[in-house]
């Protein structure tokens, strides 16, 4: 059976929801994110803001010298969760096979669907046209027979888009994209890959797979089907959370050893809060330091289970003071986050040892 998937993908989602509920900025070049003067960085940008240049992920300072009549928004994650949940609402009203990438964007399939539409065309036209009607946000769609060919095609024609790859479009579609598109190849990866004569995605099948692994690791084999279209991964619905965590970029650098602690434990119960919620536990701990000249490095430490946050806390502070260079070296960034979950503490002898099971 040929599976009818679609991603779609809100436009501008965050710096859209601003426009949205304030007049004022509608039609202006508004960026979500921190301040400039305080290390900012920008979360998301209209339309408007892009037209000069500005991207998320990009310094806040920067943005602001790309487009000086540039509007900065602190972000409100309350709002943007709301505006999600409705247009999450709507995807699960055609179909329980939604899985989420983001808060604003998702996979379904609808291959059956709750509407009983044949066409995946038209399932995207009313899911957009509700999200219009419901939300007053624009979203937009790619219909394809896989997961990687609707990612593709639903920033084909942003904003409001709506881009079609039928089985038959697959092959001509293909020979348009670049090396680039394939997923997993970042501009390190595609530079390496254009170094070696490999300009387009479909240049990629003839390279023989042990002369693709040296440039691109165990990435070669995925890449190759990608190539030529194939991507089996079904819809998954509900997706198991890996980690939960904070970080903090600072407008000064920290250099007080103390404070730098203080900093960590508080990131580590904030994530023995989340836990705690989930009522699930963690055994890894790790902590990220970004140093002044932007040198980052993780450490982590696994022990037996726990949500306990003074637990959590001195590990992570231990990981700080006895392997990082924190307070001999200013920091910039930190972050604590917990992994390893599981939803009970596995049995553990008083003196630390797990028990056999059995005599």
């Amino acid at each position: 059976m040929i599976r009818r998937i679609l991603h779609i993908d809100m436009d501008a989602f965050y710096a859209s929801v601003e426009q949205r509920d304030n007049s004022l900025l509608r039609g202006k070049p508004v960026a979500v994110g921190g301040q400039p003067d305080k290390r900012g960085v920008v979360a998301a940008a209209s339309y408007e803001a892009r037209a000069f240049g500005v991207y998320s992920a990009m310094s806040m300072a920067r943005a602001v010298r790309l487009c000086p009549s540039l509007v900065v928004v602190p972000p409100d994650f309350a709002r943007y969760k709301a505006a999600s949940s409705a247009v999450f609402s709507i995807f699960r009203e055609v179909t329980p096979l939604v899985e989420p990438m983001s808060l604003d964007e998702a996979y379904l399939d609808v291959t059956e669907n709750a509407w009983n539409e044949p066409i995946a065309t038209n399932v995207a036209r009313r899911v957009k046209e509700r999200i219009r009607l419901d939300t007053n946000l624009t979203a937009s769609a790619g219909v394809a027979p896989n997961k990687f060919l609707a990612k593709i095609a639903s920033g084909w024609k942003k904003p409001d888009g709506l881009t079609v790859i039928s089985p038959d479009r697959v092959e001509p579609f293909l020979q348009r994209l670049p090396v680039g598109a394939l997923w997993g190849v970042g501009p390190v990866t595609a530079r390496k890959l254009r170094a070696r004569g490999i300009e387009r995605l479909v240049d990629i099948r003839a390279v023989e797979i042990a002369n693709l692994r040296e440039t691109v690791g165990g990435l070669a084999d995925w890449l190759q089907q990608l190539a030529s279209g194939i991507d089996d991964r079904p819809v998954v619905a509900h997706r198991d959370v890996k980690s939960s965590g904070s970080e903090n970029t600072y407008p000064e650098d920290l250099t007080d050893l103390s404070l730098i602690r203080e900093e960590v434990a508080e990131m580590a119960r904030h994530a023995a809060g989340w836990l705690d919620r989930k009522t699930i536990l963690a055994r890894t701990v790790t902590i990220k330091v970004r140093y002044s000249d932007f040198t980052t490095i993780t450490r982590s430490h696994t022990d037996a289970p726990t949500r306990d946050a003074a637990l959590l806390a001195a590990r992570a502070v231990q990981l700080l003071v006895e392997r990082t260079d924190a307070g001999r070296r200013p920091v910039r960034l930190l972050g604590v986050s917990v992994h390893n979950f599981c939803a009970e503490a596995d049995p553990v002898e008083p003196d630390g040892r797990l028990p056999f099971d059995g005599d």
